[in-house]
């Protein structure tokens, strides 16, 4: 179709791919997440939890099972599936604007600056879910790996938003961003050039 795909169809696709990818991966970045949070327990002279990856397998599977690997994995998906859908669905919306609206073609410039938009708008829509996730994954449980701050990313999100205000759920905005930028526009230029050398039409 000359025309592409319409943006719900965009939307869709962007968010089941990002959903589906997190849920896979959701273990590691748990795993992840913890052993990030020892270096400020250290600081904060705490005892460590964790001590490496395989010990935090292990802590984790023998206190919650092999589903504690999951724990806080709906925020993570919700962060992916956002994230995904603001990246994706922008790239092609701006890029299809800049070239219909500007006299700037098909090449790099256009990409560079659509992948600028679309990590932009993937930030501002993931940063809650991403403030929601940390939150829910650091929290400490009970001995059957239940969280003992927040029941679900639901009450994680009204416990933040009347705690400490709407704007706490964009903590860390500026970082987010800047991880994604560099990200999005790796991405979407290969994404380009493969697009290019295998002898797809440009869209």
């Amino acid at each position: 179709d000359k025309n592409g795909f319409s943006l719900w169809k965009k939307v869709v696709a962007g968010m089941m791919a990002g959903g589906i990818g997190q849920l896979m991966a959701s273990p590691t970045d748990l795993i992840k997440t913890q052993i990030q949070m020892e270096g400020r327990r250290r600081l904060m002279g705490e005892p460590p939890r964790v001590d490496g990856m395989v010990d935090a397998f292990r802590k984790i599977v023998k206190q919650g099972g092999v589903t504690g690997l999951w724990r806080g994995c709906w925020p993570n998906v919700q962060r992916a599936a956002l994230v995904n859908l603001g990246d994706l669905s922008t790239y092609d919306s701006v890029k299809s604007s800049i070239l219909d609206n500007t006299t700037l073609e098909d090449n790099s410039v256009t990409h560079c600056l659509s992948s600028g938009c679309a990590g932009l708008v993937g930030a501002i829509m993931g940063t809650p879910a991403d403030v929601v996730k940390a939150r829910i994954m650091n929290q400490a449980t009970d001995v059957c790996g239940r969280g003992l701050v927040y029941k679900s990313s639901a009450d994680c999100f009204m416990q933040t938003v009347r705690g400490e205000g709407f704007l706490a759920l964009y903590k860390g905005f500026l970082p987010c961003w800047l991880r994604m930028a560099p990200w999005s526009l790796t991405f979407w230029l290969s994404f380009e050039q493969i697009r290019k050398a295998s002898g797809a039409t440009p869209f």
